[in-house]
Parts: structure tokens; C-alpha cells; sequence
């Protein structure tokens, strides 16, 4: 990665933790539907980052969210879970392109219907987590059941609309 892309991926990285915090944060539908915008943070950083430093930065975007949030590292484990299996799922879905040359994790490089099942997988791992460990036990199941479903619609139409009015 030469220094453009360097400062490129760290501008997008801050937009989306920054529009995470001020307005995504605030978005709710019904009480149902969340929007964690700050996840696209990860989704979309170089392929070519190594597991370490995936990993480092998915803490990094966690710690920021959780410090707005008062969520005392709720955000931290389930972004460094996503960094965690971006790599595996890049590999398993995109196999063929990889091998082909360098692969561009966006709408534009991807496509539609790539970009949504990639989105879709690490989104709805990360709303899994996330409520799970948000409620804590099973007694409110279907509750947390339909704020997963509702949140994984909500979030990639959100992470979708950012990619089309992105250059």
C-alpha cells in the first residue's frame, strides 16, 4: 500500500467511526431498529492489512464507539470479532478474484450482489454478538430476535447508501 491508499483507508476509517458517533447512534426505529454504521470502518479497510494490525484497528474503532456509547467494551470484542473473521470470509467468498489480482472490498469493486452477501455475513455476526451479549441471557428471545433482524436490515441499507454516495 503506498502512503495515498495509507491516508485514503484512515479518512474513510475516521468517517464512518465519526458518523457512528455523531448521527447513527441516534438513529432508532421503533426501538427496534439500530444502526452500528461504525462496522463499514472495518468492512472496508485494504484487503492487504494483515491480521494484526486488522485486528489492532478493529479494537481501536471498538474502544472510540464503546468511549461515546458507555458501553464498557461491548463494541470493543464484537469489532475485533469482525476483524477476526474478515480475512476468512474474504477468503471463502472471494477466492477466484483474489487469486485473479487485488481485490477492492467496496460496492464499485465488488458489485451488488457480492457486496451484499459480504456485508450481510460480517453485519449480522456482529448484531448476533452484540445483542446476545447485550441481553445477557434468553429470556427475552424473540425480542432480541427481531432487534437482530431489524438492525441487520437497517445497518446494511445504511452501509449501502454510504458506499453509493461515496466516491
Amino acid at each position: 500500500m503506498n502512503p495515498n491508499e495509507i491516508a485514503r483507508s484512515a479518512l474513510r476509517w475516521l468517517v464512518y467511526v465519526l458518523l457512528h458517533i455523531f448521527v447513527a447512534r441516534h438513529l432508532v426505529l421503533f426501538d427496534y431498529a439500530f444502526c452500528f454504521i461504525y462496522i463499514g470502518a472495518i468492512l472496508f479497510l485494504p484487503q492487504e492489512i494483515n491480521l494484526t494490525g486488522l485486528l489492532l484497528i478493529g479494537f481501536a474503532t471498538g474502544v472510540a464507539v464503546d468511549s461515546f456509547d458507555n458501553t464498557l467494551g461491548l463494541h470493543a470484542a464484537t469489532a475485533v470479532f469482525v476483524a477476526y473473521l474478515r480475512p476468512i470470509i474474504i477468503r471463502y467468498q472471494f477466492a477466484q478474484k483474489l487469486s485473479e489480482g487485488r481485490l477492492e472490498l467496496s460496492l464499485k469493486g465488488l458489485g451488488l450482489p457480492a457486496f451484499l452477501s459480504y456485508t450481510l455475513i460480517l453485519v449480522s455476526v456482529h448484531h448476533l454478538l452484540l445483542f446476545f451479549v447485550e441481553a445477557g441471557s434468553l429470556s427475552l428471545l424473540p425480542y432480541t430476535l427481531l432487534k437482530i433482524v431489524c438492525s441487520i436490515l437497517f445497518t446494511t441499507l445504511t452501509i449501502l447508501l454510504t458506499q453509493l454516495f461515496s466516491r
